[in-house]
């Protein structure tokens, strides 16, 4: 795998060589996916979709590549391994950001390109996805070909501490990218000020240093969101 082909040039790729399939003679996905699977990233990720009759929890999942990043918060690899979709761990996540876009792609028998923001096994995930289906005559494609290229994965902090308004100031100055010496100039208070409130919320978050609190305060904005929506 090559370590720097961005996710546009792999899905032009695949879209080049869904384009040159026909209805006529409906495609093995192999015949769309076969050179560019030497062009995934390990943060991606191309699996076929087998349409196995009319229940979508009958579909079968099968993996062409899997993705080579690993992480601490979910095993991508293991969750999603051959298997039928029925069989998936967290059904929720199937149910509304997965089965509802393929059935729009079957039914349309058109390409989805699009970014996913959506939560699973209760971990904040997004990732860039484009799913192909097989053209067909008949009135349902037989598998459907999907890549995605993974973005990030925060797992939102299980303590909610409550924050008075300076540590709501640093915590977004914080996620914005600021040191503690900016944000200690931002905000008009001593630097050791600064680092005093970081190593609190630390210990009441529980991360192990100032980037992983910058990751769990992110994790738990979107939490927030995704809640709200």
């Amino acid at each position: 795998m090559t370590k720097d082909t961005s996710f546009h040039t792999v899905t032009q790729k695949l879209l080049d060589a869904w384009l040159r399939t026909t209805p006529q003679a409906p495609a093995k996905p192999e015949d769309v996916y076969r050179d560019a699977v030497d062009l995934l990233t390990i943060k991606m990720r191309l699996t076929v979709i087998v349409l196995d009759g009319e229940d979508p929890f009958g579909w079968q999942l099968q993996v062409v590549r899997s993705s080579g990043f690993a992480s601490r918060v979910l095993n991508i690899n293991k969750l999603f391994a051959n298997q039928r979709i029925g069989d998936f761990k967290d059904r929720s996540y199937m149910e509304t950001a997965v089965i509802p876009r393929y059935r729009e792609v079957i039914a349309s028998q058109k390409p989805s390109m699009e970014l996913v923001k959506t939560r699973l096994l209760g971990v904040n995930i997004a990732y860039e996805r484009l799913i192909l289906p097989q053209k067909a005559a008949a009135s349902k494609p037989a598998w459907l070909l999907t890549v995605t290229n993974g973005r990030f994965m925060f797992n939102a902090p299980e303590m909610q501490a409550k924050l008075d308004v300076t540590d709501e100031a640093v915590i977004q100055l914080l996620t914005e990218g600021a040191t503690a010496k900016q944000i200690a100039t931002e905000l008009g208070i001593s630097h050791r000020t600064v680092e005093h409130r970081l190593e609190r919320m630390k210990e009441r978050y529980g991360a192990k240093n100032t980037v992983h609190l910058a990751a769990m305060l992110v994790a738990m904005h979107l939490h927030r969101e995704n809640d709200k929506s």
